[in-house]
C-alpha cells in the first residue's frame, strides 16, 4: 500500500499494539493510518489465500491491492458478532479470488468458442501451446475491449450468456425482456464481435 505521507495522517492517540478490532474501528473512521497497519500486519496472510486460488503472482498482488481497498471502502460491513477481522478478511479475499478466477475461465471459454466460430484458421489451431497461448491472451484482451465498446443492452445479452453461462431463456426471464429481444440482441453483438476478430487473423496468417 502507499504510505506517502502517512504519518502525517496518524491518529493524535493510538495504542502500541491496536487489537484488530481497533483496526476496524479506525477504518470505519475513515482513517488511513489503520489501513496501513492491517495492510502489513496480515497483506502476507491475505496474498496466501489469494494465491491459492488463482496460482499468479501477478494476479495476486493486483487482487491484494483491490481486496484491501475493498476493505477500506466497505469497513462498516464488518460485525464483530460474525467473528474475527481477520476471517472477515480471509473471506472476502478467497470470494474475490474466486471470482476472478471465474471470469478468466469464462474469458478462456468465450475465446475457445469465438475462435471456431470466427473460422480461425486451422494451423492457428494446431500451433504449440505456446504460441497458442499468446494467442489466446490477444485474443481475449480484444474481446473484452470490443465487449465494453458494445451497446449496454447487447453487453449484456453477451455478458450473461457467454460469462454467466446462462440460456436465452433464463436471460429473458432475470431481465423481463422477451425471448425474441435477447436472441436478437445476442445475434447483433455476436456479428459485431466476429467482424473485428476476424481482424486477428492478419497477425496470425
Amino acid at each position: 500500500m502507499k504510505k506517502n505521507n502517512m504519518n502525517s495522517l496518524m491518529p493524535d492517540t493510538i495504542p502500541d499494539e491496536p487489537s484488530d478490532e481497533a483496526l476496524m474501528e479506525g477504518l470505519v473512521q475513515q482513517q488511513p493510518y489503520y489501513l496501513d497497519l492491517l495492510y502489513r500486519r496480515y497483506s502476507a496472510v491475505i496474498k496466501g489465500v489469494v494465491m491459492r486460488v488463482v496460482h499468479d503472482e501477478a494476479e495476486s498482488e493486483d487482487l491484494l491491492q483491490e481486496i484491501f481497498m475493498q476493505v477500506w471502502g466497505r469497513a462498516e460491513n464488518y460485525s464483530p458478532e460474525k467473528g474475527k477481522p481477520l476471517g472477515w478478511l480471509v473471506t472476502l479475499a478467497r470470494r474475490r479470488a474466486i471470482d476472478r478466477l471465474r471470469q478468466r475461465r469464462a474469458y478462456r471459454r468465450a475465446t475457445d468458442r469465438f475462435e471456431w466460430e470466427c473460422k480461425v484458421p486451422y494451423q492457428t489451431r494446431e500451433r504449440g501451446g505456446f504460441e497458442r497461448h499468446v494467442f489466446h491472451d490477444d485474443l481475449r484482451e480484444l474481446l473484452s475491449k470490443l465487449i465494453d465498446g458494445l451497446p449496454a443492452f447487447q453487453r449484456q445479452a453477451i455478458m450473461l450468456a457467454f460469462f454467466e453461462g446462462m440460456s436465452q431463456r433464463e436471460i429473458a426471464a432475470k431481465t423481463s425482456i422477451p425471448l425474441g429481444t435477447i436472441k436478437t440482441r445476442i445475434e447483433l453483438g455476436m456479428r459485431k464481435l466476429a467482424c473485428a476478430v476476424l481482424a486477428v487473423r492478419e497477425k496470425i496468417e
